[in-house]
């Protein structure tokens, strides 16, 4: 017997309040719309998902919210084959879904996207000797990390990161989808077990910052950057240093992401401070194979996922 697919316009009710990726702090600032919920057997899937109209279509698709969002899995632990599910009743042309960190995939056939970098306290450091002696002079050039619990942060602090986050995004030419608001950050570190880590010069001027968070049992690096006016000093590596120090305190692995591409320099950087590495999985359905394949044209999308829209601009929300 096959699965069944239902699509909820709940703003992703199963929302979980110890999960970062998942909790309700994260789905309303993602602006989830909808949860998908997929039936097999004694197994119940739900994914909070953002679903999307396609542009001259009169038809949707949709996309798990940003980060290792992954499944709410109820019941049996196994995974389920997309094929054998009836996607019918979502009338969804396809659906793309990022998978947890560390656990099984929720469903067959997953894509393994990339590696993320990780510091797990359990083992032997791996930070490199020559950035352990370049965070150590920042401090003698007086540079301090503070650590806040997200819901107790100043409106001070979170618009001084904002300032850091905004100018880090534009010298790295980032698309839309990663220049927030600042009512988004706010909603974010709403989360009880988020924090936010300050970089400061010994007379306070804000220089480096990152947004941490718990999900799924690890601590998760989840925005970060440096002031225009501190580049040349780079105390992020001060942040990324504290980060490691609190998870070692919350015993719990912390995930630094990967890069924008397999090998690059922010890949390259995060390598020099972990100790072990995780595949970051996706999942690209096709619910309608044939409406996929004539909005599609034949065209040739490469690794993006749906191909469809790879022949428009991207909306900031897009994958």
């Amino acid at each position: 017997m096959g699965g069944t697919a239902e699509l909820i316009a709940d703003g992703g009710a199963t929302a979980e309040a110890a999960e970062f990726f998942r909790s309700r702090p994260f789905l309303d600032a993602e602006e989830a719309t909808h949860t998908l919920q997929v039936s097999f057997a004694e197994t119940v899937v739900a994914i909070p998902m953002v679903v999307r109209e396609i542009p001259g279509a009169e038809r949707v698709d949709a996309t798990s919210i940003y980060g290792y969002p992954g499944a709410t899995v109820v019941g049996a632990a196994q995974a389920l084959d997309p094929s054998d599910v009836d996607w019918s009743q979502t009338e969804l042309v396809s659906v793309f879904v990022r998978e947890r960190l560390g656990v099984e995939p929720a469903f067959t056939g997953a894509t393994e996207r990339s590696l993320v970098q990780v510091h797990d306290p359990a083992a032997p450091s791996g930070i490199r000797p020559r950035l352990a002696e370049q965070i150590r002079q920042n401090e003698r050039r007086g540079y301090t990390v503070s650590v806040t619990p997200g819901p107790d942060s100043a409106l001070s602090q979170r618009r001084a990161f904002h300032a850091l986050y905004t100018e880090t995004m534009r010298r790295a030419e980032a698309a839309d989808r990663y220049f927030f608001d600042p009512s988004y950050l706010d909603r974010v570190l709403e989360f009880e077990r988020s924090w936010l880590l300050l970089a400061a010069t010994d007379d306070g001027e804000i220089a480096a910052g990152a947004i941490a968070a718990i999900s799924d049992g690890m601590l998760h690096y989840y925005l970060g950057g440096t002031a225009d006016a501190h580049i040349v000093d780079s105390p992020f590596k001060n942040v990324v240093a504290e980060m490691m120090s609190l998870s070692e305190s919350l015993a719990k692995p912390l995930n630094l992401g990967g890069g924008v591409r397999a090998g690059d320099g922010l890949e390259a950087f995060k390598r020099g401070f972990a100790n072990a590495e995780l595949p970051f999985r996706t999942h690209e359905l096709v619910c309608d194979p044939g409406e996929y394949a004539r909005l599609s044209g034949g065209v040739g999308a490469g690794d993006f996922f749906p191909a469809y829209r790879a022949k428009r601009p991207l909306d900031p929300k897009e994958t």
